[in-house]
């Protein structure tokens, strides 16, 4: 449960259409270097916690995510994904960030890793990206219910020669 960690705030950090569209076929359903950049300098410098499927849909190059400490979180005991941590649970990865003494980690997906970190409590502060499209997709977000969060913040963004979508970067807390 949540009560074991003590010190380390638990952050899901993610990008969603309209109708809490991740992915599909283990892609990203979107380019939209604006997130991309969001999300990396909203991480950097802090641990990772990543479902295995997730973690094999980033781009070859960009495994593992630099400057970040990299848990992968799966069932396969004998995975190996050189640079990272590889481990057999969520609770488990929470324990091993708070080890490696981050004052805050985030859960980067994918929808099963959501879904349980929702569902288990374990989150303490969502970083969503609402993408003001929707999507053909075969992974959502499920677990987050809005009227259990409170909205603190939220920027809008519009759409741009490099974006295609307008976006809201909202940050979502326990009320």
């Amino acid at each position: 449960s949540r009560k074991t960690i003590l010190n380390m705030k638990v952050i899901a950090i993610l990008a969603a259409g309209k109708n809490n569209e991740l992915g599909k076929n283990n892609n990203l359903l979107w380019n939209l270097p604006r997130d991309m950049q969001f999300f990396k300098e909203t991480t950097w410098g802090h641990t990772v916690i990543t479902g295995r499927k997730n973690y094999e849909s980033i781009p070859e190059k960009y495994r593992p995510l630099p400057g970040r400490n990299n848990l992968v979180v799966t069932q396969n005991t004998e995975y190996n994904a050189p640079g990272t941590t590889v481990i057999n649970s969520i609770e488990s990865a929470l324990k091993k960030a708070e080890e490696i003494e981050a004052e805050k980690c985030f859960i980067i997906g994918g929808g099963q890793i959501y879904q349980y970190a929702f569902e288990q409590d374990l989150i303490d502060e969502v970083l969503l990206t609402r993408v003001d499209a929707n999507f053909d997709a075969d992974v959502f977000l499920e677990g987050f219910k809005t009227e259990n969060w409170y909205l603190k913040k939220e920027l809008f963004t519009p759409a741009d020669s490099k974006n295609a979508y307008n976006l809201y970067f909202q940050t979502w807390v326990k009320p």
